[in-house]
């Protein structure tokens, strides 16, 4: 009997050890190998332009991911090779394991979507936690982003969970760099030269602020004559800004700009109506004297041009 367990074990038991022995140590070099491979992959695909807290987090997640499904395979090719060695026909196993992955594989067709589209959306560094950006239609700030699905919060607070599979398209809103672009209406009468002068000096004195020029790559100024509008004419201005920055600083730039026009006299037009309540209370109306136009009682702005009464 002894004699026959010594037989069997110097024939397969010392091949088995060293099949698991084996199987342990490549689980072993993967597990140490594949998250300096990844980073080093990821760096060189992200150009070291994220921080490095968000660097190793994307990795993790690859690391995590790639550990896992190399480590599976290794454990399932060892067990296969061992039961051969113990003498059980691994072949109906095969086969079987073959339907089932059939099986699971069109039943489980979303689930295998969403983390290929993740792994693909991490790699390419479409976008990562803390960045802003549209997808499936959402905008909103990337709290969260793994294998399987992206976490947005939107401006209402609202938490979105999409699934990576339905994510077609991306819009990041702030990768590397981002833009004010905004557009600025004039009245038909105004000296577009003037106008333009005026909106490129308040962009540079916004540059040199000392808190918002720290967030401006390019100075916000005028680039053409956009639009011919209903009501005034459309002026195009872009300046380049450090991503996350470009809603603040366009709000500013508005506020700026409605302070120099009034300063400089130059109207910024809004749909208004006209009312006329006949000859007999033209009188008692206040007149503009820009425009010669009566206005009702206790209006302070002209109805008609705008101007202070």
């Amino acid at each position: 009997m002894w004699g026959n367990i010594g037989s069997w074990f110097l024939e397969h038991g010392i091949l088995i050890l060293i099949i698991l022995l084996l199987s342990y140590i490549t689980y072993r070099v993967i597990k140490v190998a594949i998250p300096r491979l990844v980073e080093r992959s990821v760096a060189v695909r992200g150009k070291k332009r994220r921080a490095q807290e968000e660097l190793a987090k994307r990795s993790q997640t690859l690391s995590r991911f790639l550990t896992t499904a190399l480590g599976a395979v290794i454990a399932i090719a060892a067990v296969f090779m061992v039961l051969s060695e113990v003498g059980i026909n691994i072949t109906p196993l095969l086969a079987g394991a073959g339907v089932a992955g059939i099986a699971i594989g069109f039943g489980a067709q979303s689930l295998i979507k969403d983390y290929l589209n993740g792994l693909f959306i991490i790699l390419e560094d479409q976008y990562n936690k803390g960045d802003v950006a549209k997808i499936a239609g959402i905008v909103g700030l990337v709290v969260d982003v793994n294998l399987r699905r992206t976490v947005l919060r939107d401006l209402d607070g609202i938490v979105h969970s999409i699934p990576n599979g339905q994510i077609t398209t991306t819009s990041n809103y702030t990768r590397d760099w981002a833009r004010v672009n905004l557009d600025v209406s004039v009245g038909y009468g105004e000296d577009l030269e003037r106008v333009m002068a005026v909106i490129n000096r308040v962009g540079k004195e916004l540059a040199e602020d000392e808190y918002f020029g720290k967030f401006i790559r390019t100075a916000p100024q005028a680039l053409r004559v956009n639009k011919f509008g209903d009501s005034g004419i459309d002026i195009k201005i872009l300046g380049e800004t450090k991503p996350m920055k470009q809603w603040e600083l366009t709000g500013e730039l508005r506020k700026r700009l409605k302070k120099a026009f009034d300063e400089e006299g130059i109207e910024i037009p809004w749909p208004h109506v006209k009312l006329y309540f006949g000859e007999s209370q033209k009188g008692n109306n206040p007149i503009c004297k820009a425009c010669s136009q009566p206005n009702l009682p206790g209006s302070k702005f002209c109805s008609s041009c705008g101007k202070k009464l």
